[in-house]
């Protein structure tokens, strides 16, 4: 058998490592069109900021030493061309020295990835316009920043590598602007979730410009001015586009493979394309979201590694199924750790789903052992089934350990409430008796049997301050006169059953403390009593978040910054 696997990195690598270790006799050929076959997409940014030193750490695997291992034809700076799927053939163009040649496959594996989404727009083009993809993009940056020395950049996108690089240039000493054409940074978070990654970039000196259009670039000496549609211009040494990546599908768009989303390559559960014998897999392709069961595109190392994997089963007469991605990442930003797995709930209700959520703020291990920070945590589940649907974790220590506990327990189908019997590894320097994971379990428990009713953000906004409700804080004293919601009236929860007479009879109240937990004890006690009691989800500190952060998105460099 003779396999052609056109790309390496993530999808391609796997997969031909993969087919050597099944069929010792297969003749399997690389072509890689860049001179790297394995290298860590992920690690990139941190090169470019120095935390990663030497540029050879990034090379997962050599050429040459993946030949020797595996036994694979690997063929780096070639670049297949054509496909004529008839015959079982492709063209490959060797990029240095220009030669073309023909090779026959009896199995085809595609693995082209994704590139940078590059807008057709004035500027796009300069050479202070940087994207950011692969080895060579790494290195291009980081020799310009060595070189040239810049003060300052623009970073366009906010999603994983532009949020990434703005920490790591902003860690060299650069001024860095992110300008992101969302309300929010980070897709996979829901709005009042970003609002603290918000919080913590503009603390670090970052400058971001929320709903901003990019409309061109326009050089003036050493220095890119950046246009947007409200008539700003940004000024900076460098820009880094990353506005998203595109599949890179034209090889199969002119084989006339079936192409879906943003034209990505179809495939089914094995892997398979509409042409037989070919096989695609990584972010060049259109796979089932496990959540949703929607068609979607996973641009992560993850998901492309696992189908490589199992495409190369399939090559080798074994019946794999990949049964879809979920989306689980997480980045650091800072000194701080950004998680997420599954959908977030404005995709919940984009697709139709009747869910609900909550949000929490637990010690990432047991409050009287030294070091303990707080985590917000946002678990999002379907009305009546419980069907988890997916997490969002803004912490530090212990947040990458919580959304892995949490994906595993959507991929098992586990119901949210059933998170509460989860048996969690506890000591305290880890945990606490009670895992943030379970206490979500028994919040979601306590609103599902009516133990509780919430309120969020949205809803405390619309609220009447017409003497119509009631509306509680439970702070102390000193907690309230550092900064209140409009209208909410302190009694202190210790204090609360003895000032009973001060909370009218008969009018709804809606009760906020600093993290959620003083509030629903409240509410358990006014409850019991008669009253109609609603509980702020997330608490004060969430509240004030969500505040800042709206009053951000409307408002480009709030603190004057300016040009």
């Amino acid at each position: 058998m003779k396999v052609l696997i056109v790309g390496g990195v993530a999808g391609g690598a796997s997969a031909a490592a993969r087919i050597r270790r099944l069929d010792e006799n297969a003749q399997v050929i690389m072509f890689e069109r860049s001179g790297y076959i394995s290298y860590a997409n992920c690690g990139l940014p941190y090169y470019v900021g120095g935390a990663i030193k030497d540029a050879a750490a990034l090379t997962l695997q050599s050429p040459e030493g993946f030949a020797v291992r595996f036994r694979v034809d690997v063929r780096v700076r070639s670049e297949v061309t054509s496909i004529e799927v008839q015959n079982k053939k492709v063209t490959v163009r060797e990029r240095d020295g220009g030669r073309v040649y023909e090779e026959s496959y009896d199995k085809l594996l595609l693995s082209p990835g994704a590139r940078p989404t590059r807008p057709n727009m004035q500027g796009v083009e300069d050479d202070r316009v940087f994207t950011l993809r692969t080895v060579e993009d790494t290195l291009a940056i980081r020799k310009f920043v060595e070189e040239k020395k810049p003060k300052s950049a623009t970073v366009i996108g906010g999603g994983f590598i532009g949020v990434e690089m703005a920490e790591n240039l902003a860690g060299l000493g650069l001024q860095v602007t992110v300008a992101e054409y969302a309300d929010h940074l980070l897709a996979p978070l829901d709005f009042d979730m970003a609002c603290l990654v918000h919080a913590r970039m503009e603390c670090a000196g970052v400058r971001l410009s929320l709903k901003t259009a990019v409309t061109g670039f326009v050089r003036e000496g050493d220095k890119v001015i950046t246009e947007t549609a409200d008539g700003r211009k940004i000024s900076s040494d460098l820009v880094l586009l990353s506005i998203g990546v595109t599949p890179d599908t034209s090889l199969a768009r002119e084989a006339g493979i079936a192409l879906g989303i943003k034209g990505s390559i179809v495939v089914n559960s094995r892997m398979e394309t509409s042409v037989p014998d070919v096989y695609a897999v990584g972010d060049a392709v259109e796979i089932q979201h496990f959540v949703t069961g929607r068609r979607a595109l996973v641009s992560l190392a993850g998901p492309a590694n696992k189908q490589g994997r199992i495409a190369a089963d399939n090559i080798c007469g074994g019946n794999s199924e990949y049964k879809g991605a979920q989306g689980s990442s997480v980045i650091k930003l800072f000194d701080m750790t950004v998680a997420s797995t599954g959908i977030n709930e404005t995709a919940a209700k984009a697709a139709g789903i009747a869910c609900d959520s909550v949000v929490l703020a637990p010690m990432s291990h047991a409050s009287y052992y030294p070091g303990g920070k707080v985590m917000t945590m946002k678990v999002v589940y379907e009305k009546g089934s419980e069907r988890l649907l997916g997490a969002q974790i803004v912490g530090y220590d212990g947040t990458d350990k919580r959304i892995d506990v949490l994906a595993t327990a959507i991929r098992a189908g586990m119901r949210a409430s059933e998170l509460s019997e989860l048996d969690l590894a506890y000591a305290p320097p880890y945990s606490s008796a009670k895992d943030p994971v379970n206490m979500a379990g028994f919040m979601i428990e306590n609103i599902v049997t009516g133990k509780v009713k919430q309120f969020n953000f949205e809803e405390e906004e619309a609220l009447p301050r017409d003497g119509s409700v009631f509306l509680l804080d439970t702070r102390t004293p000193e907690e309230y006169a550092g900064g209140a919601a409009e209208g909410f009236v302190n009694i202190p929860l210790d204090e609360l059953r003895e000032r009973l007479d001060e909370i009218p009879q008969g009018k709804p109240v809606y009760v906020m403390c600093q993290s959620g937990l003083r509030s629903y004890l409240a509410c358990r006690i006014l409850s019991q009593r008669g009253y109609d009691c609603y509980n702020f989800s997330g608490g004060y500190r969430f509240y004030a978040a969500i505040r800042y952060g709206k009053r951000l998105s409307e408002t480009a460099f709030p603190c004057g910054m300016d040009g």
